[in-house]
């Protein structure tokens, strides 16, 4: 029997790990490139033969998402696997007709396929769109994990932009780990707030490999937490599934692939960011979740906001930095930053556009309806360049730091500045302090 010739339609992530748990080895197909959409500079390369395994001794070529129809008719594709997250439907359903007009058939793959099994108790964290507060919910559950003396070793969704087989497995336990992997902003706002609590962190391109060294951590692992990306569904088959919820954007929920099913499958729904958003938003997630998946324990929770140094607010004129996903393909207008400036009374927020240089510029060209902030872009050593020299150009009293990294490590910033933390805190019962209890004796942790 002909092998099917296959294209995944990726960006650095979930198109990856596709590849490596269902067709890496699957000799029914033959899989003739990757496309590459969403994040910058990862086309135009290959997915190296190092991770490819013995059907591919050549390696696999990604490029970009435009090519894709053309790509279908010159290399006589059968189908076409859509691969990464964070994407409304109508988009979905957009590229299937260009699959299904090119002539080839257009496959999602689930859970079945794509879901590893741990020899550890898993918990995964995830979302239904990016930024919803998935990082602060997974650095509570394990915080109150290590309350009880339990090892957690976290697993992060991959954000694999460099070196594919020096980023085959990563292992992240001190802040000197970052430099030594050459982590962008983006993976450092995620792996940092592990490290600096204690706790180890996992990444890269090779999940199985990943969980296998996780389980065997050298200094002990008892349960696995899945620390989620984007809105996709975890690459661990898991024990306890959390799922965040942001009443800032109701109706994501039921709208973007695939965060509905991290709201369906969901053990525990979290609603959070209450204390910031309307009544009638709260109501609408919450009637959303019982329809969904009138199983889950619904969680309400605020985004608490603590600021070093209010002053730099209070009545000051100010540039507010904000996590650069949670913008961009995340398509909020809102950040931790902004609330802190709305709360401790800030004169005016201050526009970066007339300022921005370089990749920064292509940045709000393409993402219009970014709100008056400037999302801390840092996929490179250039646009790393780019923020700096932005944030000094533009003319402000004050820098309010809303990513969860500290920039001024990263980046020379020459005006005062101040950093927002947040945290989750959880209204009422059910909560996770409880949820945890019970999975600690259910796991007999």
């Amino acid at each position: 029997m002909d092998k099917k010739k296959a294209i995944i339609i990726g960006a650095a992530g979930r198109d990856f790990h596709n590849f490596n748990t269902y067709y890496r080895d699957n000799d029914n197909y033959r899989v003739v490139a990757f496309t590459a959409a969403q994040i910058p500079d990862i086309d135009n390369r290959k997915y190296p033969s190092e991770l490819s395994g013995s059907l591919y001794p050549k390696g696999i070529p990604i490029f970009p998402q435009e090519n894709l129809q053309q790509l279908i008719k010159d290399l006589k594709v059968d189908e076409c696997v859509f691969a990464y997250s964070d994407i409304r439907y109508e988009a979905v359903m957009a590229i299937s007709a260009i699959v299904n007009a090119a002539g080839a058939d257009f496959k999602l793959l689930g859970s079945n396929n794509t879901m590893i099994k741990s020899n550890k108790p898993v918990i995964s964290v995830c979302a239904v769109r990016t930024g919803c507060g998935k990082s602060q919910t997974s650095r509570k559950v394990i915080e109150l994990l290590m309350e009880h003396n339990i090892k957690v070793v976290a697993i992060r969704h991959p954000m694999p932009y460099g070196d594919l087989v020096a980023q085959k497995v990563q292992r992240f336990a001190t802040i000197e780990d970052l430099k030594k992997h050459n982590c962008t902003v983006e993976e450092m706002e995620e792996y940092e707030p592990h490290v600096i609590r204690g706790n180890i962190i996992y990444a890269g391109v090779d999940y199985e490999a990943i969980l296998r060294e996780a389980e065997n951590d050298p200094d002990g692992c008892d349960v696995i937490l899945w620390d989620g990306g984007n809105n996709d569904f975890s690459f661990y088959t898991p024990d306890l599934a959390i799922t965040v919820l942001d009443p800032h954007r109701p109706g994501h929920e039921l709208s973007y692939y695939p965060g509905e099913v991290n709201l369906i499958i969901g053990d525990v729904a979290i609603i959070n960011k209450i204390d910031s958003a309307s009544i009638e938003s709260v109501l609408k997630v919450e009637e959303n979740i019982k329809n969904a998946n009138p199983n889950a324990a619904i969680i309400k929770a605020e985004s608490k906001i603590t600021v070093d140094n209010p002053d730099l607010i209070k009545g000051k004129r100010v540039l507010v930095v904000e996590d650069g996903p949670t913008l961009t393909h995340g398509e909020m207008t809102i950040g931790a930053g902004t609330v802190a400036a709305q709360r401790f009374d800030a004169k005016e927020l201050v526009d970066p556009r007339p300022y921005t240089v370089g990749k920064l510029k292509e940045t709000f060209n393409i993402y219009k309806d970014i709100g008056t902030l400037l999302p801390a872009m840092g996929y490179g050593e250039q646009q790393l360049k780019d923020l700096e020299e932005t944030v000094n150009n533009t003319e402000c009293d004050s820098v309010i730091i809303g990513t969860p990294i500290d920039l001024t490590r990263i980046i020379d910033i020459k005006k005062p500045c101040t950093r927002v933390h947040y945290e989750l805190d959880e209204m009422g019962s059910p909560n996770l302090n409880e949820i945890i209890n019970d999975f600690i004796k259910k796991h007999k942790l």
